[in-house]
């Protein structure tokens, strides 16, 4: 009974090394270790993949009835390792001249715009927040020096007046300033959301575009070198296995072409009608607080519906 009750865990084993039996991929995997990429070749990874490398899957039955869920993974991983393979090479040729590429000029030329006016305006963005913060200090620096005016004025009979009137100016200076940084807070927070959330997300896509374009320039590669390969049954069968590949990458490159197409269309307006409130605000806000004219001022955080607040 002893006996029988031990050799329970071991067949258990045995079940579990049978469920995740492996069949090898290539000669360099014999021992059940799962394949790795070239590191030879940067790892450009495909645009569009449905491997669950890090998603647990039940074990299916072949059909004697024995699990292969190893064998599953294995096959996923192949995929993956095969696809990224193909990019990576096909980065390397077109780099070195030996590949064509696919090439839309127009598009090209928006999407390179468009990095280079994020680039444009986050310069913006770290020079307004070096700006508000700043003059944050000197609204603080105010406010303090208002409340030694003012309490030097209680304390110097001799030069009330002439403390209070100082008093009463920073007061006055103060109650802009901390109009005019509300302000800027506002042109900050706006600029932001829109260079690093929406700008940054057509990028997104622009990054899915270009993996999207090379893996569809690789696989176009294998098509027209099987097209052009001898007629042989393995070459004829290797063919239209490939021009199924090749067809699903078109698609999904096509798809993305036309996502960055209407992202790119749709930013365009967005940050023409953003950054030109924007700009009215900063241009309004600015000329209303240096030329002293504390009506203009209020009106104009009235106009874009901002509430003045105390320096932090």
């Amino acid at each position: 009974m002893a006996n029988m009750s031990a050799s329970n865990p071991i067949q258990e084993i045995l079940k579990d090394e049978d469920c995740e039996e492996i069949n090898p991929l290539s000669s360099s995997v014999n021992s059940g270790r799962r394949a790795t990429p070239p590191n030879s070749l940067p790892v450009v990874p495909p645009a569009t993949t449905n491997i669950p490398l890090n998603s647990p899957s039940p074990c299916s039955l072949s059909a004697n009835g024995t699990p292969t869920r190893g064998s599953n993974r294995l096959e996923y991983l192949k995929n993956w390792t095969i696809s990224t393979y193909k990019c990576s090479r096909q980065t390397i040729y077109e780099k070195l001249g030996k590949s064509s590429r696919t090439i839309d000029s127009e598009m090209e030329g928006q999407i390179e715009s468009l990095r280079d006016t994020q680039r444009k305006y986050g310069n913006i963005l770290r020079l307004a927040r070096a700006l508000s913060s700043h003059f944050g200090n000197v609204v603080q620096t105010q406010s303090s020096l208002g409340e030694c005016f003012n309490d030097l004025s209680n304390r110097s009979p001799e030069l009330q007046k002439e403390f209070k009137q100082n008093a009463d100016t920073q007061k006055k200076l103060r109650k802009n300033g901390e109009a005019l940084l509300s302000a800027l807070n506002f042109f900050v927070s706006s600029v932001n959301t829109l260079c690093n959330k929406t700008m940054e997300d057509t990028i997104t896509t622009v990054k899915h575009y270009e993996s999207a374009r090379i893996e569809y320039d690789a696989y176009r590669s294998d098509l027209e070198f099987f097209s052009s390969a001898p007629k042989t049954e393995s070459n004829a069968v290797k063919l239209i296995e490939m021009e199924g590949i090749f067809n699903k990458a078109r698609v999904d490159f096509e798809k993305l072409r036309s996502d960055v197409q209407i992202k790119l269309k749709f930013l365009n307006e967005n940050r023409v009608k953003v950054m030109h409130k924007q700009l009215t605000l900063f241009h309004n806000a600015i000329t209303a607080y240096f030329t002293g004219n504390q009506n203009a001022l209020e009106a104009t955080l009235k106009q874009f519906s901002i509430k003045a607040k105390g320096p932090e």
